[in-house]
């Protein structure tokens, strides 16, 4: 069992790293290596994250990433009722999160959950803020959406409220957070 386990992750490991390739994100390294990845969306909440994805993050750091705008335009469960979050590209905004260091091996995980390879989500490297003005390179995902945004499950912005507040993102992302209205 133990050997095609790690025969599987090996396979995995490839197909992501040729993933990588093909869309410009060269992913040099070992799956030990240590990489920064971006949340904001229902990875915030600890129970998702860690639980749930079965990751457990070496360190964390609240922060944001600037010229991206936070938006409900993808396709969610059930199909035309409830909206995911994503981002765009927007130069007057920011989307808060949180900065977790993990293995490129829990990367790998992370995009099997995300649909990556696939048609979903695909993992690009922005060039996030943490809470001291650091620049850190860090994964996130970004899905091409609709042009028109719908709105999150109460249980989805429930899990981002949550998370928000769990990690201390700043008290106006929050109030945004609680704006958001849910699909009825």
């Amino acid at each position: 069992m133990r050997i095609r386990w790690r025969r599987l992750v090996a396979r995995s490991w490839l197909a992501s790293k040729w993933h990588y390739r093909r869309h410009g994100l060269v992913l040099e390294g070992r799956p030990s290596d240590l990489v920064w990845y971006f949340a904001y969306g229902s990875n915030l909440h600890p129970s998702i994250f860690e639980q749930r994805r079965r990751i457990k993050p070496l360190e964390r750091r609240v922060g944001r990433i600037e010229g991206y705008r936070l938006r409900f335009n993808l396709e969610g469960r059930p199909k035309g009722r409830a909206a995911p979050a994503n981002i765009c590209a927007d130069g007057e905004c920011e989307v808060w999160g949180v900065l977790y260091r993990i293995t490129r091996r829990d990367l790998l995980r992370l995009n099997s959950t995300e649909g990556v390879p696939g048609r979903g989500y695909k993992p690009v490297v922005v060039d996030a803020l943490d809470s001291d003005n650091n620049r850190i390179p860090a994964v996130a995902y970004v899905a091409a959406g609709k042009e028109v945004d719908g709105s999150p499950s109460l249980r989805y912005i429930t899990l981002l409220r949550d998370g928000a507040r769990f990690h201390g993102l700043p008290a106006p992302w929050i109030e945004y957070l609680d704006g958001v209205l849910p699909v009825e």
